[in-house]
């Protein structure tokens, strides 16, 4: 035991674990992020209200139980960097840590109760095939983990590769999202709760269009978690 510590502490030493956020090296028992960057992150705390400003963003849009985005991403923030580098630089370990951490929350809160499913929006294959993931699927991961909800990327698939969502206004997004998401198996969701799972919530058209795939499908009833919600 005493050799093992030994060449872990001697790898440390060469090899530092450091926080994704500030770059210091992280501390025995921190994992990603270092303790004051990990409270730092601008938490929302929708989850103490049933009417938030995430489900504002589909009424009279899409029927949900419940909605809920825990952080707020706002431009020019360590946390907009942050999900900079989870998105871009290929560290996915960064939203299955944040996937664990905040299903400890979810689940404490109750958000989590009556829960079937987990489904992450899915990338097109060729978009997914290019990032080498889809980011929403390792959050999906961290939550299923602490949860013990089962996830499934079987269930829903993107058949339109449409163009990005950045720089369009809440119109062009909406009709660049129309019909690209396709329910599969719908006959084993039937009567289910599923949790549809995302990175960034902006104006909903992705999530929108995403849940209208499954509205046919008798008894279902869809909640939604995101990331992060656009904040300015």
């Amino acid at each position: 035991m005493h050799i093992h510590h030994f060449f872990r502490s001697l790898f440390d030493l060469f090899y530092p674990n450091l926080c994704a956020c500030c770059g210091k090296t992280l501390l025995r028992g921190e994992e990603c992020l270092c303790s004051l960057c990990l409270h730092d992150l601008p938490r929302t705390y929708f989850t103490d209200f049933q009417n938030n400003e995430a489900a504002q963003r589909f009424w009279g849009k899409v029927r949900t139980e419940r909605v809920t985005a825990f952080y707020f991403f706002s431009k020019g923030t360590t946390f907009r960097q942050l999900l900079h580098k989870f998105k871009y630089h290929g560290e996915k370990e960064i939203g299955l840590y944040l996937g664990k951490i905040i299903a400890q929350k979810l689940v404490k809160e109750q958000f989590m109760e009556g829960i079937d499913l987990i489904i992450p929006v899915p990338l097109h294959p060729r978009k997914e095939h290019k990032r080498g993931y889809n980011q929403s699927e390792w959050i999906a991961k961290g939550l299923s983990e602490v949860s013990k909800i089962p996830y499934s990327t079987k269930h829903v698939k993107r058949v339109i590769d449409n163009d990005t969502q950045t720089n369009k206004n809440t119109y062009e997004r909406h009709q660049n999202t129309l019909g690209i998401f396709e329910s599969l198996k719908p006959n084993l969701l039937q009567g289910k709760h599923i949790l549809l799972v995302d990175d960034v919530l902006t104006t909903g058209s992705t999530l929108e269009a995403c849940a209208h795939a499954f509205h046919s499908i008798p008894d279902i009833k869809i909640s939604i978690f995101a990331l992060s919600i656009l904040n300015g």
